[in-house]
């Protein structure tokens, strides 16, 4: 198994902030950058030279040996664990504290998050967490790292949350989730409820992930019954920029889902709204979504306060706040 012994991996003090001049909305954004240093480690760990190759390293005090073999679960190559090992640490270590009520995102970065805060439990370092799962596969990955959890509720309070995002909409922090196929067990629904529900919310990308003008599909999650009346209503709103595919649940097939369309646990069909063209706005879109007769939700979610924090391809990471609602919308 790989180690990397009782290395210490510290990341220097100096941190970079920038505030945003862009007229882009009236919320108040700061972007913090965190260059990550090695001070000493093992040379011949397979993992500290994945680390080396995408110069992302992180705040490191405990032994390798309790999570190398999840990144082979999550079938997450070396260089893309190197993307994800300054993100879950820093976050965990900023953000949580003991006697914390925690919402345990899903996702590689999510994964990894769960798996050094059950070490952190496990050594005494944190406390009486009780984490709350946006998935089956979170509540997996919580239930082998030994964090006590808890079903989330209506009336549940929740200290701080950490999810992947598929994309991050520039300065607004204006997420989408739910690209990612899921299990019919799992739900948008409840991950959202669970992200707004949170005082502080963490979303944690890559850099090529936070973007403006994003790209590629939002799901949509509507009635059953008449799921092709409302699929038309949707293409007549985004007429020219957007085709709509209802999911199947095996593999492609066309956009009417073919014989096996995907059902979520709550009963609903999903529709995927692939944007041909850039996205100017996913408040608009997200405004647009919600008039639409028999949509039940949607993957796109605007929380304050939130922070997304970004791995940079060049090294380091990348902190940027959202400290206000952006004008228009805020679906918490």
């Amino acid at each position: 198994m790989a180690s990397l012994a009782s290395s210490t991996l510290v990341y220097s003090t100096p941190v970079r902030i920038k505030t945003s001049s862009k007229p882009r909305s009236s919320s108040r954004t700061c972007k913090k950058t965190v260059p990550f240093l090695v001070t000493r480690a093992d040379s011949s760990s397979p993992l500290l030279h994945a680390a080396k190759h995408t110069k992302l390293v992180s705040v490191l005090a405990w032994t390798w040996d309790c999570i190398s073999y999840t990144f082979l679960d999550l079938k997450c190559g070396f260089l893309e664990i190197g993307k994800f090992v300054a993100i879950f640490i820093f976050q965990v270590d900023k953000h949580i504290q003991s006697g914390m009520v925690v919402g345990l995102g899903s996702g590689q970065a999510s994964g990894l998050a769960i798996q050094y805060l059950g070490r952190l439990l496990r050594t005494g370092a944190l406390k009486d967490i009780v984490g709350v799962p946006m998935s089956v596969t979170s509540a997996s990955e919580a239930a082998k790292a030994g964090i006590p959890l808890d079903v989330y509720q209506d009336s549940s309070q929740i200290d701080f949350a950490f999810d992947d995002a598929d994309i991050i909409e520039e300065e607004t922090l204006v997420a989408i989730i739910g690209r990612r196929r899921s299990h019919s067990d799992e739900s948008i629904i409840q991950e959202k409820s669970i992200l707004k529900a949170a005082n502080k919310l963490v979303f944690m990308i890559t850099e090529n992930q936070y973007m403006g003008g994003p790209e590629g599909s939002i799901p949509v999650l509507v009635q059953a019954l008449n799921w092709m009346e409302t699929a038309e209503e949707i293409d007549d709103l985004f007429l020219g920029d957007a085709e709509v595919w209802r999911r199947s649940s095996i593999g492609q097939a066309g956009p009417t889902g073919g014989d096996f369309p995907f059902i979520t646990r709550e009963g609903h069909n999903v529709l995927d709204v692939i944007f041909t063209s850039p996205i100017q706005s996913l408040a608009e879109v997200a405004e647009g979504l919600d008039k639409v007769d028999g949509v039940v939700d949607h993957g796109v979610i605007s929380k304050f306060p939130c922070a997304a924090v970004i791995a940079a391809e060049s090294g380091g990471l990348n902190i940027v706040d959202r400290l206000s609602p952006s004008v228009g919308y805020d679906s918490s």
